[in-house]
């Protein structure tokens, strides 16, 4: 049995000439050559493998066959563990009695699932492959190119992976953070064969679970707790990535994607903060990101004003031709090539890796917790801190406006992410008492928002609406000021 430690990474095909060119010309790199690979991926009707957490494929390589299969592991960000065992056969079929008993679920008859297997899918592709010390550590890097094939369907290969053949797991990250300062990257959670099964339409379409907290150790360490929340946000943004590129016709999913993935970016951003792990590497990479995602909450006016049959432009004067002009302010921010224009950016993976290296040294005990206090006090000075600058920014004392609630929308946006992260520690009813009118106000700001586009448009194309607007306003505005005069009453919960 091998442990396969694997860091995979996304690169584009315009970058592959600079990508072996700063790996040829890498201290201590032995480049050694390349191979066409053709990889057959068996399972059986039921996916009996699959719903063990197996993989098993045929590999097919200088006149050589070797089956493999992989039994279950963890990913940690982009980083992937599996047991896996090797043997060479003289056939394209696997033949599971050659790999250990012990691997087998007890009770099954695997002469049986033998028998039952077929192809599922296939990946051929051309690897090249360098080996390259550091830190007396050995990685082959890998670039493979080619594509999955599943009956007719084709779909493209462009992956880079870092593998550990000797030495310790950091020299993945390091290596790969140095290779990302010059190609752009991205972390890739998802497998060859997690995509040929999914192109195969023999997994369930990819969905986002709701999460109404982060799921937090019940060991009240604080170690645990960082590494849950970076291993959430981590998870969730990439699952985002891969819903991101197979919804693009559909605004009001993309819109509600796009609002998540920045979502999971401001949650790992204030994370760092929170546990003084904000620093001059990791601080401008963020704003880089923020910056890039400025076009989120204008999708999100917009999506909002035209959810439901645009149910909130009822009564108004050319609701048609208003629907139209929101439509075309959608496009003109070309939201189906904005994923591909941010992975270009090197900031965008230099940011991934370097929470992967952030999540993998907090896991290993590295950082030191001395002068913080235990988790429940913690997560109260948090609650109580962030409740603080909302009093300060929304004093029940004043009144306040359209222009007033939208230059607070980040500070309530924050705030409502410091109870996302440590709610789960809290009496549920008290609890959502206290989260569910500020939840609403980030709803009402949203739509002043909103209000705000329909002006620019109807000033644009003389749409007339203002007086409409007018009235919406108000009315809104009069709902959020009772709204938020009570809810600075309620009782907090921390």
């Amino acid at each position: 049995m091998d442990a396969e430690i694997e860091l995979k990474l996304f690169i584009q095909a315009q970058h592959h000439d600079l990508l072996k060119k700063i790996l040829n010309d890498y201290p201590n790199s032995t480049p050694q050559g390349q191979k066409n690979l053709t990889n057959g991926y068996f399972d059986t009707d039921d996916l009996q493998l699959r719903r063990w957490d197996m993989g098993l494929r045929v590999r097919g390589f200088d006149n050589q066959l070797e089956q493999t299969i992989k039994t279950a592991g963890r990913v940690v960000g982009g980083i992937h563990s599996r047991p896996e065992y090797n043997v060479n056969i003289d056939q394209k079929i696997p033949i599971l009695s050659r790999f250990p008993n012990k691997i087998w679920p007890v009770g099954y008859n695997i002469d049986n699932i033998s028998a039952s297997l077929g192809c599922i899918f296939e990946t051929n592709f051309n690897r090249q492959t360098w080996h390259i010390y550091l830190n007396n550590s050995l990685v082959e890097v890998a670039l493979d190119v080619g594509e999955i094939i599943a009956k007719n369907n084709l779909d493209p290969i462009c992956e880079l992976e870092f593998e550990l053949l000797a030495g310790d797991t950091s020299a993945l990250i390091e290596l790969a953070i140095e290779v990302a300062k010059s190609v752009p990257l991205r972390l890739g959670k998802a497998s060859k064969a997690q995509r040929g099964y999914q192109l195969a339409g023999k997994s369930k379409p990819v969905t986002l679970e709701n999460i109404d907290y982060v799921s937090l150790s019940k060991s009240n360490n604080l170690q645990q707790t960082l590494s849950a929340i970076l291993e959430t946000g981590l998870e969730r943004w990439q699952l985002i990535e891969n819903m991101l590129t197979v919804s693009n016709d559909d605004e009001q999913q993309q819109s509600a994607l796009w609002g998540e993935l920045r979502r999971c970016v401001r949650l790992l951003r204030l994370t760092l903060d929170q546990f003084g792990l904000l620093n001059q590497h990791t601080s401008p990479l963020f704003d880089h990101l923020e910056q890039a995602l400025t076009f989120v909450s204008p999708l999100q006016s917009c999506c909002l004003l035209l959810q439901d049959y645009a149910k909130l432009l009822a009564n108004i004067n050319n609701k048609p031709l208003v629907c139209q002009r929101l439509e075309n302010h959608i496009s003109s921010m070309s939201i189906s090539t904005q994923l591909a224009s941010i992975w270009q950016q090197p900031e965008y993976g230099q940011l991934q890796l370097a929470l992967v290296d952030l999540l993998l040294t907090t896991e290993s005990g590295q950082h030191q917790w001395g002068n913080y206090p235990e988790l429940g006090l913690f997560a109260n000075q948090l609650q109580q801190a962030s409740w603080k600058r909302i009093g300060k920014l929304m004093p029940i004392t004043s009144e306040m406006n359209s222009v007033d609630y939208q230059h607070v929308a980040d500070a309530l946006d924050e705030s409502i992410l410091v109870g996302f992260a440590y709610g789960e520690m809290y009496q549920a009813k008290k609890r959502e008492a206290f989260r569910a009118p500020w939840q609403d106000l980030a709803l009402g700001i949203s739509t002043l928002s909103a209000y705000k586009i329909l002006r620019f448009l109807s000033e644009q194309y003389q749409l007339n609406i203002e007086t409409w607007l007018d009235n919406k306003e108000t009315s809104l505005l009069f709902a959020m000021e009772q709204s938020r005069k009570s809810a600075l009453k309620v009782p907090i919960y921390w």
